[in-house]
């Protein structure tokens, strides 16, 4: 087969190293690499470059500002989808994954049935053993989006409703990731990693984009169901996610700012009544 993979790269090569270097471990198909800094610091941009000496098929791509995730996937995609139009399926995502040595073959095995869906959402695994797929099945509760209302209102309230969520995890945590054994179309994927298959670039040229980071979830799944699609997860096809690798860098509060104006996006979307 041949797969394309796109990530993003912010100030933390040797995790993008790492990732491409699991990809690579599968050797019965052909890879496509592109890794996109997002204007990293120069001593990681020096510590990027010796990624392309993995095979004649990793490319990275230097951005002068950083444009953010989606956006940052797109111009990767773009690249692949010019250069090597080939590609049917291209994973896209965090550079903090690792893929198992059979991950292509998996993706051979079950490509005939997976074909009838744009996007393709795997078992998503953390390394404490966490699932994290399938991430939304059918809809978000109204108690809950209020709560996601409260929590962006204001920075210390979120930090108090991120304590207690942590604390009372029982109460807090939903359970659609404890159906992750079943596969099924689903509301939205974990946006750590998604498959794009032939059905998505048949209807579209790139991801919706309309953020810099977070709530990419949502607007994947509007991007599909405006065309009637949904995302599909498959358990059959799994990745390990080194959480939180990707977002280490950066601040809390700036974590939480970039997500409450993707959630003041979101909100545009998604009313609570109404």
């Amino acid at each position: 087969m041949n797969i394309g993979y796109v990530c993003t790269n912010f100030n933390n090569s040797s995790v993008t190293a790492h990732a491409v270097k699991t990809l690579l471990s599968n050797t019965r198909h052909n890879y496509f690499v592109v890794a996109v800094d997002n204007k990293s610091d120069p001593a990681e941009i020096a510590a990027l470059s010796p990624l392309v000496a993995l095979g004649p098929n990793v490319e990275i791509i230097r951005l002068p500002e950083n444009i953010g995730y989606f956006a940052g996937l797109n111009v990767g995609i773009r690249h692949l989808r010019t250069t090597h139009p080939e590609i049917e399926w291209m994973i896209v995502g965090n550079n903090d994954l690792q893929f198992p040595p059979d991950f292509g073959d998996r993706l051979e095995q079950l490509e005939p049935q997976l074909r009838q869906y744009a996007v393709v959402s795997p078992d998503i695994v953390t390394g404490d053993g966490e699932h994290q797929n399938p991430h939304v099945i059918e809809s978000i509760s109204r108690a809950r989006e209020i709560s996601y209302d409260l929590y962006y209102s204001n920075y210390f309230v979120g930090i108090l409703l991120q304590t207690f969520a942590m604390r009372f995890r029982s109460i807090s945590d939903r359970r659609d990731e404890q159906q992750w054994q079943h596969a099924r179309t689903i509301y939205q994927g974990h946006g750590s990693c998604y498959l794009l298959g032939p059905r998505f670039f048949n209807q579209f040229t790139e991801l919706w984009a309309p953020t810099f980071l977070m709530s990419e979830e949502y607007f994947l799944s509007k991007q599909l169901s405006d065309v009637g699609q949904k995302v599909y997860y498959e358990p059959a096809i799994q990745v390990l996610h080194l959480w939180h690798a990707s977002l280490a860098k950066l601040p809390s509060r700036r974590r939480w700012e970039l997500a409450r104006e993707a959630h003041r996006e979101y909100r545009k979307y998604v009313k609570i009544f109404g």
